[in-house]
């Protein structure tokens, strides 16, 4: 897509470092953004600062707030942070409608990845619904182990992934550690049982 992107009459190239805001809430939409390296994380931000990540956006995706706020030619309703070092293109509004217009093979990319954003909102809806703290728990810490089933993530960050709160999370991280499943390093969790962790994640069968 970022390849198709490129192509469009006044497009630019955006770089971004880890950490940047790329947009927040009430932000007009300077145009569509298409990755070509790193990720964006997309999410909304309580008056007390509570963090609910939304969804993020890789290299031949879409983020589906830009999409929304072009199509309505609105404002945004969330947030997008660089999670890591970003290289993207911007396309103007003007020369995205016209892509969209004209471009069949940038269509039909957009519409897909829009389709498949859609799926999985609701399947985060539907976790946030039906899944207890434990499951969810268990559920984020095996999307995001690394090498030697580590994961690198503050509790914050981890009630942030799966709309809790802090301390919930910190509980929680304690019972895995009495259940033996996880240790707990500064700045690191490792999971010892991760066979454990996944029945937890896929409950009873």
């Amino acid at each position: 897509m970022a390849d198709l992107a490129a192509r469009a009459p006044g497009a630019v190239v955006l770089k971004a470092r880890a950490g940047d805001v790329l947009f927040r809430v009430d932000d007009i939409c300077h145009g569509f953004i298409a990755l070509r390296a790193g990720a964006l994380r997309v999410g909304l931000t309580s008056a007390a600062g509570r963090e609910l990540v939304l969804y993020r956006v890789r290299p031949g995706e879409i983020c589906l707030q830009t999409f929304i706020c072009l199509a309505r030619q609105g404002a945004y309703a969330a947030e997008g942070i660089a999670e890591t070092d970003l290289d993207a293109v911007l396309i103007p509004p003007n020369a995205f409608d016209r892509l969209m217009s004209e471009d069949p093979a940038f269509r039909s990319a957009v519409l897909t990845s829009v389709a498949s954003r859609f799926m999985d909102l609701e399947a985060m809806v539907e976790t946030l619904a039906f899944t207890g703290l434990p499951a969810r728990l268990a559920g984020a810490l095996l999307t995001h182990v690394a090498g030697a089933g580590v994961v690198r993530m503050t509790h914050e960050e981890l009630a942030s992934e799966i709309g809790s709160a802090r301390e919930a999370v910190s509980r929680q991280l304690a019972a895995f550690v009495q259940a033996d499943l996880v240790s707990l390093r500064r700045g690191q969790i490792t999971l010892d049982d991760i066979s454990g962790l996944e029945r937890l994640r896929d409950g009873p069968a």
